[in-house]
């Protein structure tokens, strides 16, 4: 069984960027409560609590219940090495991101032209922040594999204010738009009477952010701190 006191003491104060990478199970409690764990590692668990109106403590609590249930806990990526998790990156996330842009961003066109007349302004924006998110996100993953990763790969050290802080910077963005598709679609909650197709859109873009938050941890927190030499 797994303890909040090792590998050291988890507490209010400490991020929830800290906490994700140390316990992976802890982002499935995030996830549920609606925590950055991404771009938003770099606030306290107290910090990141408050602005959801949530007790830290009962947080904490919650993340030692998926611990102690132990069943499919995560990879600890923490004790892999930086090729394992940039192939891991790659493989579970860039690939099968590429074919969800393209098959959502179709679904985001169907909608709009069949059902617009009945929220034109509302599906006519979603469409459009999607768009955005999806001209963000592939260039975003091709510099990564043509420029970032082989560099780290190398083993030559990141400057600081190089690529890392770019790719950064987009995921900041990215993970702005995320959070207005999810403004624009009333937290996925599906419209009564919605097509199979309108129903499909809502549930693809709430798993893609689901997605997307678990890949930009894995960067933002362990991938690019170690490369930089922060962890």
């Amino acid at each position: 069984m797994q303890s909040l006191s090792s590998p050291f003491a988890l507490t209010p104060t400490t991020t929830v960027g800290e906490l994700a990478a140390s316990r992976p199970s802890s982002t499935r409690v995030f996830s549920r409560r609606g925590i950055d764990f991404c771009c938003g590692g770099g606030k306290t668990l107290e910090e990141a609590c408050r602005r959801r109106g949530l007790d830290p403590q009962e947080v904490l609590r919650e993340i030692q219940q998926e611990l102690e249930r132990g069943a499919g806990e995560p990879v600890a990526w923490t004790e892999r090495s930086q090729a394992e998790l940039i192939q891991h990156i790659v493989a579970h996330y860039h690939e099968p991101l590429r074919e969800e842009l393209r098959r959502l961003h179709g679904m985001a066109l169907k909608v709009l032209r069949v059902h617009g007349e009945k929220d034109p302004e509302r599906l006519s924006q979603l469409a459009d922040t999607f768009v955005l998110l999806k001209d963000e996100l592939e260039p975003h993953m091709e510099k990564e594999e043509r420029i970032l990763f082989p560099w780290i790969l190398s083993g030559r050290p990141v400057p600081q204010g190089g690529p890392i802080e770019r790719m950064m910077f987009e995921h900041e963005q990215a993970g702005q738009l995320l959070v207005r598709l999810r403004e624009l679609t009333g937290n996925y909650e599906v419209p009564p009477g919605a097509c199979n197709t309108w129903r499909a859109l809502w549930n693809g873009l709430e798993a893609l952010e689901r997605e997307l938050h678990e890949h930009i941890h894995l960067e933002n927190n362990i991938l690019f701190p170690r490369a930089s030499g922060r962890a």
